[in-house]
């Protein structure tokens, strides 16, 4: 497929609501899939953005370190720290995401902190992302009431701008954020930070609910979804399952080992075959 890079807006209507879109027609939920750039090496990270999309993710939220997690439970804190020690800045990753694109054209979510862009420039990380391919970002502590000037710069380069709603969120603040949300509508599935857990909230389809009762915009689970059934349990009742300590807790343990490949596309599959089973 010819590289859509540079198109500014054109890009995250064309990945992002496209894939919904194709998604939605085939009657199937999206694979989210978490990495942390840069972990568990550098120069790897592209080609493992471009397998996870080979293997069936259907977007793949990339996230930028950060030495103040706010969110992130210890599988993504130690895999953020790895990368840190590594080197990994906010120019590595926008290198990164250039060449993930010179792979795929899988839709790329960065996940960071709103401190991190501030510092960087808001202008200037929007329209360097943009330029490079992302499609949207997750920026974790950036409230919608706090969110103007981020927005005006994400909209103006064509970055979708995802917020979070959480089971502690109020009638009025759901209605907020799917009103200010763009991409999809991140949906946390539990109060706390992220990690893999054996079982889903039962409070967690009234969540859903709530939130599709004040917008049709899509609506992607993350938080504690690990295993194919999850996935299945997630996907009766959201748009997309994202799946994050898991991985980066596979990654970590195969790193150099025979055959990781092989098992990495087996996980995908399974996860992504959990997204059909409705």
């Amino acid at each position: 497929m010819r590289s859509l890079r540079g198109w500014g807006f054109f890009n995250m209507q064309h990945r992002l609501d496209s894939t919904f879109a194709r998604l939605k027609a085939a009657q199937e939920g999206a694979l989210v899939t978490f990495i942390t750039a840069g972990d568990p090496s550098i120069e790897g990270t592209p080609a493992l953005a471009a397998a996870l999309a080979a293997a069936g993710a259907d977007i793949v939220e990339l996230g930028i370190p950060y030495s103040d997690p706010l969110a992130d439970g210890p599988s993504i804190q130690m895999s953020s720290q790895r990368a840190l020690e590594a080197g990994v800045t906010p120019d590595t990753v926008l290198q990164m995401v250039r060449d993930i694109r010179t792979h795929t054209e899988v839709p790329i979510v960065l996940m960071t902190s709103y401190n991190l862009a501030l510092k960087y420039g808001l202008e200037r990380f929007a329209h360097l992302f943009a330029e490079a391919g992302a499609d949207g970002a997750i920026l974790t502590d950036l409230p919608p009431e706090e969110a103007a000037p981020w927005k005006t710069a994400a909209e103006k380069h064509g970055i979708a701008t995802i917020f979070l709603i959480a089971p502690t969120s109020t009638p009025e603040r759901i209605a907020l954020i799917a009103k200010n949300t763009t991409g999809f509508i991140y949906c946390v599935s539990r109060t706390g930070v992220t990690g893999t857990r054996t079982e889903l909230p039962p409070e967690l389809q009234a969540l859903l609910s709530r939130i599709r009762s004040a917008s049709d915009k899509p609506i992607c689970v993350g938080f504690g979804v690990s295993q194919p059934s999850h996935v299945t349990q997630v996907i009766k009742n959201a748009d997309g399952a994202v799946i994050g300590s898991a991985l980066v807790d596979f990654l970590h343990e195969t790193d150099g080992q025979p055959g990781r490949r092989e098992k990495l596309d087996a996980l995908v599959h399974s996860w992504k075959a959990a997204t059909r089973e409705t």
